[in-house]
């Protein structure tokens, strides 16, 4: 079938209203011409949400932390394979509500500039490259290999430039230059583009003074003109009405839905769109805009084997006992052993359970369902939290299990008539009768997340700061003066990087498990057992202090992320340690200067998983180095493997204010070992990286 031919015929037979009804994201059945209801808000960030049962795996800023492509894609095949599951089980129910459709509106691949930002922990992190290609292989496994005949629909959102303050998000001008514009906030856009992506989220915000979902340079002249885009343009939810509700730059709703059409926004998130009949009958739209977007929209249907399409039958026939089977449990459990990040052990870890007759388990998120869940998540058939997951290694060893939550998340106390800090003795108390304490402190996605979307205990979502929030450093202080020389492991379960420098003294080891997913207390338990070897790389920079950042509301990316960043982080992006030890060596740069190879040796006395990653460090470059490769890489105690790494294709480049490349000729410096080249992850690693120069003419 012709698609975009049995689209215009389709629209040519409609009525102006029935051309605007499809352009709503719940969009009206047109029975006459067989074409049913159908609600294009749909959600699968890390699992299909808001939908029911589903396999929930770690948020996407612990899926980043793998830094392994090919695992990425994986999720989001399994993702979409239980996402045809539910929607043809509830069409044949005829439920077609929301967040039951087949267009998932994901990966959010925004760049997680600052850490007081409280929706970053849905993005892969702070760099580019590592966003573009951990969201290139997300979206393929969403959307399958045939790009005529869809598994489901990916959308990369939210474009662009956009990553908070989430109070003033509907009226905010993100001013950023066209240095920052083309070589942060835009690579991993046209990355999603080159890749097949059907669809693009634009932002709430303006970019340098366009609204993101009506901005000429953004969606006419980048979008489809440079970049040839030939999906469909979706706005966030209501953003159109902040073009005269808020942002000021029209006079009513049909001149917002007329400019917004005009620039190629299709897909409405809202009710606004129905404001277009007038607009066209007044003159102020063009009823062939209309038809563009419906077209486009119609397309993306059948490219999903709807409206008479061909049906693939391979996606049709999914069963709907695929949901949170067997096999997706054992893939998640995979991912989730993988993300968490061991920074720091003085030694204490593994615990040695048959040596603990007593472990404490301490921490308002040490028993808390929605500390593994993160933000857009499903429902998940079990769940393990770390104090389920530490009670189920301690059971085999018969060791006892002290639980205290120690504080409230947020608030002072934990009930009303109680005095403050309530629960701080018993804390103590189960501290001192133990052998060694695990603390799971840190937030959860009511502190951080989306304005509106939770309860938004404090800036709509945001961080006002990177500490530890309510009475959780007291705890956590309490913790240490009472355990003495007994161990005390921190587990911070956060979506953002924290001001964690009392327990990087104090503490003898941390875990980052970022938000695990539905077995997140199950694979910390394990990592903590010493059954599982950490394996996990911050994809974000941890800061010592909020006075280490810049305002949060300034775009530009000087003194930012570890591109940038003019100081010493208390831990760098790219680090993670190991049970074990590894060393890299020899260095080989292809003739072709398009890859490198390194011979990595597992120097150490247990099987472990690396990451080898790449940075280059270039001539009169504004950044200090960048990363440019990664690859894991999986090795048996004493066993060495050379390891090739693919790098960027834009190694030696960067992009001129039009988005064109240039390349930056002398000599480059490459950088390949298992860390960023910086003074402090060779302090906390012991393990420098090796260098290779490359002449550039």
């Amino acid at each position: 079938m012709d698609f975009k031919k049995k689209a215009k015929e389709l629209v040519s037979q409609m009525t102006l209203e029935e051309k605007v009804s499809q352009m709503l994201h719940y969009a009206g059945a047109v029975e006459r011409l067989g074409i049913p209801a159908y609600n294009w808000w749909s959600e699968a960030l890390h699992g299909v949400a808001r939908a029911g049962t589903a396999t929930m795996f770690p948020q996407a800023i612990g899926m980043a932390a793998t830094f392994d492509k090919d695992l990425l894609k994986e999720v989001a095949d399994c993702i979409s394979t239980e996402g045809r599951a539910k929607y043809h089980a509830f069409v044949r129910e005829d439920d077609r509500d929301i967040y039951k459709g087949l267009s998932f509106w994901s990966p959010n691949i925004n760049i997680f500039r600052d850490p007081r930002w409280g929706r970053g922990h849905e993005t892969y992190g702070e760099d580019p490259y590592l966003t573009a290609e951990l969201g290139v292989s997300f979206i393929e496994g969403i959307q399958g290999p045939d790009k005529n005949s869809l598994k489901a629909i990916a959308c990369a959102k939210h474009f662009a430039v956009h990553s908070g303050p989430e109070a003033d998000r509907h009226s905010f001008d993100a001013k950023c230059d066209s240095y920052d514009l083309w070589n942060t906030y835009l690579p991993q856009f046209e990355a999603a583009v080159d890749a097949g992506v059907e669809s693009v989220m634009g932002a709430y915000n303006r970019t340098n003074g366009e609204p993101c979902c009506a901005s000429q340079m953004l969606m006419v002249d980048i979008l489809r003109g440079k970049w040839n885009f030939d999906g469909h343009y979706v706005s966030d939810c209501w953003a159109i009405e902040d073009f005269h509700k808020n942002h000021k730059i029209t006079d009513s709703a049909v001149d917002s839905v007329a400019l917004a059409v005009q620039k190629g926004c299709d897909l409405c998130c809202g009710d606004v769109m129905v404001m277009a009949v007038e607009a066209v009958n007044s003159g102020k739209l063009a009823e062939s805009d209309i038809d563009r977007s419906v077209e486009r929209l119609l397309v993306s249907r059948m490219k999903l084997g709807l409206l008479g399409a061909k049906e693939n039958k391979k996606y049709t026939s999914i069963p709907y006992e695929v949901l949170d089977c067997e096999e997706h449990h054992n893939l998640n459990l995979e991912v989730t052993l993988r993300a968490p990040i061991l920074l720091k052990n003085n030694g204490a870890l593994p615990l040695d359970f048959k040596s603990l007759k007593k472990i404490a388990v301490i921490g308002p998120n040490a028993d808390s369902r929605r500390a593994l869940e993160g933000n857009y998540n499903g429902t998940a058939s079990r769940y393990v939290t770390v104090l389920e997951g530490i009670r189920e290694v301690a059971a085999k060893t018969k060791t006892q299990v002290l639980f205290s939550e120690g504080c409230h998340l947020f608030k002072n106390k934990t009930s009303a008539l109680s005095k403050d800090d309530n629960r701080i003795s018993e804390a103590v108390i189960a501290t001192k009768e133990a052998d060694a304490t695990v603390i799971v402190l840190g937030l959860d996605a009511d502190i951080e997340g989306e304005e509106g979307d939770t309860g938004n205990e404090f800036a709509s979502g945001d961080k006002i700061d990177i500490n530890l929030v309510g009475r959780q450093q007291h705890l956590l202080e309490k913790v240490v003066e009472a355990a003495g020389k007994k161990p005390v492991i921190l587990v911070l379960i956060t979506g953002s990087a924290m001001a964690i420098n009392y327990a990087d003294e104090h503490c003898a080891g941390i875990i980052q498990a970022f938000y695990p997913g539905a077995l997140g207390g199950q694979a910390i338990a394990e990592i903590i057992a010493g059954k599982v070897n950490p394996s996990g790389k911050l994809p974000v920079t941890f800061y010592r202090s909020t006075q280490d950042l810049p305002e949060f509301w300034n775009y530009s990316m000087h003194n930012r992320t570890y591109r940038y960043y003019q100081g010493e982080a208390l831990y760098p992006f790219g680090f993670g340690l190991s049970y074990t030890k590894f060393a890299v060596d020899k260095p080989v740069v292809a003739k072709d200067k398009k890859s490198i190879t390194a011979e990595v040796k597992n120097t150490g006395k247990l099987l472990g998983r690396e990451v080898v990653q790449v940075y280059v460090e270039s001539p009169g470059q504004k950044e200090k180095y960048r990363l440019i490769g990664f690859a894991p890489v999986l090795l048996a105690a004493g066993k060495s493997k050379k390891v090739t790494v693919k790098l960027a294709a834009d190694t030696f480049q960067r992009r001129d204010h039009n988005g064109d490349f240039y390349t930056l000729t002398g000599e480059h410096k490459l950088h390949i070992g298992f860390s960023q080249p910086d003074k402090r992850s060779l302090e906390l690693t012991g393990v420098a990286t090796v260098s290779a120069v490359i002449e550039v003419k």
